[in-house]
């Protein structure tokens, strides 16, 4: 292989980068692939002397760190909003992303009867996330629903809304580990343990 083609290889990894970061729906993702395929598109520009075709790449190189340290503090600009399991709202949000739901919670039904518990964490207005459960005693919640959506896929909404609960009274979650299968990664990576056939995490 010669110098020539390797070239033309990081060119070509950089453009595929770039392309394949506009399919990812989690705004975080997009913006790292971006990164990374504008940085090494931005070094090809510079070996191949097209230097309007560097700038550019390194203004969006720029763009996309400035917006990843943005998003990396964008718990501050989350609210808890106390929902009823009947909400309008909440069913738009829950018929709105079914599909994607049913990837994760393939038994969960919006009419659950067993639902009393429902909040959504809001990000500047718009609905990022839901969780829905049971009481079973005084503090104790049975989670049938813990849902983000794709463009807030990165465990800030999870921690937002774990940091919030205490001050509802909820002072443990619980997912049954048949309800929790498709995402239990998620659970112990936010300190969830298993403890006879669930997954609990104690709150506050």
């Amino acid at each position: 292989m010669n110098a020539s083609m390797l070239i033309e290889m990081v060119g070509y990894l950089g453009s595929m980068l770039v392309v394949v970061s506009m399919l990812m729906s989690s705004v975080i993702k997009l913006r790292v692939i971006n990164t990374i395929g504008s940085g090494i598109f931005c070094v090809y520009a510079l070996i191949i002397h097209s230097y309007p075709t560097a700038l550019m790449n390194l203004f969006l190189v720029a763009i996309n760190v400035y917006n990843l340290v943005k998003l990396s503090k964008k718990e501050q600009n989350y609210d808890l909003v106390e929902m009823k399991s009947d909400d309008g709202l909440l069913g738009y949000i829950l018929d709105y992303y079914r599909m994607d739901i049913e990837k994760f919670f393939p038994g969960f039904s919006k009419e659950n009867p067993e639902t009393d518990r429902a909040y959504m964490v809001c990000l500047n207005g718009d609905p990022a996330g839901v969780m829905l459960g049971k009481e079973r005693e005084e503090g104790v919640v049975d989670v049938t629903l813990d849902y983000s959506v794709p463009a807030y896929r990165d465990c800030s909404v999870g921690a937002y809304l774990y940091s919030k609960l205490p001050a509802k009274g909820i002072r443990t979650l619980v997912y049954s580990e048949e309800e929790s299968k498709a995402h239990g990664t998620y659970l112990e990576k936010m300190g969830f343990v298993r403890e006879n056939g669930a997954y609990v995490k104690k709150l506050g």
